[in-house]
């Protein structure tokens, strides 16, 4: 079937072609749009100027692949996500059951879409089985655009207001200065300041029960030396339970102190005897310490 044969019709489609791993056959080109071979071999150079003023530090460019008989794009590592890193992304993603079926499939179909046409059908195959049995978090309700929404009100450092569905159903009003959007556990979270400053510690919603958010049009400001850090508030936090930051100290002796250490960012030994550790962390909350009620005898609260 002869397509378009208009100048810029040619280019988007070789751009898009080459893009998604496809190699570019003069002959095969020029016969699918009614041209010459040399109009092909123009078209080729055009492309070629226009990543080469466009894409910065030669990280992509065409060449002619002698083993494929036509020409190919070849992306640098660095700026393209190789087939390997599209696999591992896809697999946290599918593990992750952060999302609807609708916005999951969405975001695996636009990560395939970056492989090349064999690297796709091979990960497919490898993802096929968790991707039909993949199971969404119950409240199923589309989440990107929501988490898209409260992003920019941190970036702009505006106060909020939305509704808000607690575990027992009750619907609460809430004011707040958004501080920054974490996911742990399944669940993406808000990680917020009361309007009025009635807390010392930040508090804590699940993304996919807040309702009904509107913009108060006012800013908020927090001081250099108040900033919210983010990396440094995961490290204290478990499971999202927020509270006052706590000190603990226990004795942990059980078959893997690394699980321990990498379960709690902030954990230190401070005494090793043998497999029995003296640990101690700080912590926001009491998520930390119902996480180490769970293993049992292996943990002594000192």
């Amino acid at each position: 079937m002869k397509m378009d044969s208009g100048k810029s019709f040619r280019l988007l489609k070789m751009y898009e072609w080459l893009n998604r791993g496809d190699v570019i056959n003069k002959k095969e080109f020029a016969e699918m749009f009614g041209i010459s071979e040399k109009s092909v071999q123009r078209d080729i150079e055009d492309l070629r100027a226009y990543i080469a003023e466009n894409v910065d530090d030669g990280d992509a460019y065409i060449e002619y692949d002698q083993t494929k008989k036509g020409y190919v794009l070849i992306k640098c590592e660095q700026e393209f996500l190789t087939n390997e890193e599209i696999l591992s992304i896809t697999k946290i993603l599918l593990e992750s059951r952060s999302f609807n079926k609708d916005e999951i499939n969405t975001l695996i179909n636009k990560l395939l879409f970056q492989a090349t046409p064999s690297a796709k059908m091979n990960i497919k195959d490898l993802i096929l089985n968790e991707r039909h049995n993949y199971i969404p978090p119950r409240h199923d309700r589309p989440l990107i655009h929501l988490i898209w929404e409260l992003s920019c009100h941190i970036s702009n450092q505006e106060i909020i207001e939305f509704d808000y569905t607690r575990q027992d159903k009750t619907v609460v009003h809430r004011t707040v200065k958004p501080l920054t959007i974490m996911f742990s556990e399944y669940y993406f979270y808000l990680i917020a300041w009361f309007a009025n400053d009635s807390k010392d510690f930040p508090a804590i919603f699940r993304v996919d029960r807040i309702t009904n958010i509107k913009n108060l049009k006012q800013k908020f400001n927090i001081p250099y030396r108040n900033r919210f850090s983010d990396g440094e508030f995961r490290k204290r936090v478990q499971f999202m339970y927020a509270g006052e930051l706590k000190h603990i100290k226990f004795e942990f002796n059980g078959p893997s102190v690394e699980a321990i250490l990498d379960r709690i960012p902030t954990a230190e030994i401070i005494k090793s005897d043998g497999n029995k550790h003296t640990i101690k962390a700080e912590c926001y909350g009491d998520g930390v310490l119902m996480w180490l009620r769970t293993q049992g005898d292996y943990v002594k609260m000192l």
